[in-house]
Order: C-alpha cells, then sequence, then structure tokens
C-alpha cells in the first residue's frame, strides 16, 4: 500500500470518526501528495513521498515557531497537532543521542578538524543517516558544539 493510498484510507477512517483536525491534515497530505505528482507527471515513489511529508513537517514547525513568537498559542497547538498526524506517516526520526554519537565518530575519524570544515563533518554526518529522518538543524548544531569544545 502506497502513502497515498493509506492517507486516503484514513481520511475515510477520519471522516466516519468526525475528527475534524484530522481530517483536514490527511486532506492537506493527499492534496500535497497530488500536487508533486501533477509536477512529476508520474507516480510519486516511496522516497518522494516522504520528502513531501517531510517538507509539511517543517514547514509546520516554522508555523509553530512564528505563532509562538506572535503570542498566539491556539494556533501553535492546532500546527503542533498536525505535525504530530503527519510524523505517525513517517519512519522513526533519528533521536539526538544518536546524532550526538554520529558526529563525535565522525569527528574522531576525520582527525580534529576545526570550524572551517563544519561542512565536510556535515556532509559526513548526513552520509551516515542515508535512507534515515535526520533533522539537519540538530546535526548542524550538534556539529557546532563538538567542534567548539576543540
Amino acid at each position: 500500500m502506497t502513502l497515498t493510498e493509506r492517507v486516503q484510507k484514513e481520511m475515510i477512517e477520519a471522516m466516519r470518526g468526525k475528527q475534524e483536525l484530522r481530517l483536514s491534515t490527511l486532506r492537506m497530505m493527499k492534496a500535497a501528495l497530488h500536487n508533486r505528482e501533477v509536477d512529476k507527471r508520474g507516480a510519486l515513489d516511496k522516497k518522494e513521498e516522504l520528502q513531501v511529508l517531510s517538507t509539511m513537517i517543517k514547514q509546520r514547525k516554522d508555523s509553530v515557531e512564528a505563532f509562538e513568537k506572535g503570542n498566539r498559542p491556539e494556533l501553535a497547538r492546532k500546527e503542533a497537532e498536525e505535525i504530530t498526524i503527519i510524523e505517525a506517516f513517517m519512519p522513526k526520526a533519528v533521536g539526538e543521542e544518536e546524532i550526538l554519537a554520529a558526529v563525535r565518530t565522525t569527528i574522531s575519524e576525520m582527525g580534529s578538524p576545526t570550524m572551517k570544515d563544519m561542512g565536510t563533518v556535515m556532509k559526513a554526518v548526513m552520509a551516515k543517516f542515508a535512507g534515515a529522518r535526520v533533522d539537519g538543524k540538530l546535526v548542524s548544531e550538534a556539529v557546532k558544539r563538538e567542534l567548539g569544545k576543540t
């Protein structure tokens, strides 16, 4: 079952259960997947579908941040709930501890890189997580912290 089919099935369940937020989020997901399909002029593979959902999650995280700065907690809460719904369709994200461990091993493998080598370290760390869902911002912060220590 493709991700699009799974979203459609979940939409039907949400309609039956009268879950409005879930239904609207699933509709947005379906629309985003469909738009990407139309842009590509063909069916999406698993990686492309996950990329669309990752983009949606990133947009929602940015919105949550903006709403919290703008003192709109109700809208921030809604966006956060949408993130949890979308994340249910994604593979498990890599944890902060795993990222930190990978950064430390990469730095030790490279010898003693400086802050100038941050891009190379980032590239090597991201390559280790190929295929897994990793937050680039977390990786970047971890690399900066670890390089700052040396």
